[in-house]
């Protein structure tokens, strides 16, 4: 399968130096081994090519090598990359309405499963790249989620708001570029902070949170990152290894409570 998948990004961006906007529509864990390709062949020249990548995270039945779990990681790190991740198939359709207008590499990364059964809206409105939007409000915690562990934040911030506490949820939409304004101005005002991601804790969407903070001098703040640990990710179904490797919504309620206790 190696050579099929550099192939066709290959493929893709003969087609962007025609002028048309070509889409490669492939799995994560595929992906990987076409990232030479993605980095000479689209990213140094900046071509308008969109990477739809399906089974982004844990995948669970299709096998331990297909957890799409390291891609928020390696695509982040390619310079003229766009990077999103929808928490619904509303965003879904917006992103790749968004993908279509941008004049560059984006990609836009979803999880294997079935839809939320959200209302269908704006599918044809695109998502200001690099804006996240505010879910919750609250004071005592802010909760930074990407992709499908937004539904699990939000299903947390219920359960912590039953016990008392009080949290803001950000759906960020963009690993990269992050929405630094808004992440930098709640966690002026929010000390203490979550990051929620299915993919591998090391350099993903919580190392671009702190990488962000840093830049933007804010200190004082306690930050806790989930996300899968330096692991493979074994064969299963979806929602017992994400318990198992602490990334759903009892992990983040559990984060929280040892996060305000300790601070």
């Amino acid at each position: 399968m190696g050579i099929a998948e550099q192939y066709a990004v290959t493929f893709a961006a003969g087609l962007a130096t025609e002028g048309f906007r070509p889409v490669v529509a492939i799995y994560s864990t595929f992906l990987q081994r076409a990232y030479d390709q993605i980095l000479h062949d689209v990213c140094i020249e900046a071509l308008p090519v969109v990477f739809a990548i399906d089974r982004g995270g844990i995948v669970g039945e299709d096998g331990a090598t297909h957890n799409g779990v390291f891609d928020l990681s390696y695509l982040r790190s390619l310079p003229n990359m766009v990077v999103m991740a929808p928490k619904d198939e509303n965003e879904l359709c917006r992103m790749l309405t968004t993908a279509v207008d941008h004049m560059g590499p984006i990609a836009v990364r979803y999880p294997r499963g079935t839809v939320e059964g959200v209302k269908m809206e704006n599918q044809d409105v695109p998502i200001p790249i690099g804006k996240g939007e505010v879910l919750k409000k609250g004071d005592d915690l802010l909760i930074l989620a990407i992709g499908r562990s937004v539904l699990d934040a939000l299903s947390a911030h219920e359960t912590l708001k039953k016990e008392g506490v009080s949290a803001t949820v950000v759906n960020c939409r963009f690993v990269k570029p992050l929405d630094v304004d808004l992440i930098a101005t709640l966690s002026r005002s929010i000390p203490r902070i979550i990051t929620v991601e299915e993919n591998v804790r090391q350099g993903g969407f919580g190392s671009a949170v702190l990488e962000c903070l840093s830049d933007e001098g804010i200190t004082g703040f306690h930050l806790r990152c989930i996300g899968v640990p330096d692991t493979f990710v074994e064969h299963g179904p979806q929602k017992l290894l994400r318990s198992k490797y602490g990334i759903d919504a009892p992990a983040i309620v559990e984060t929280a409570k040892h996060l305000l206790k300790n601070d």
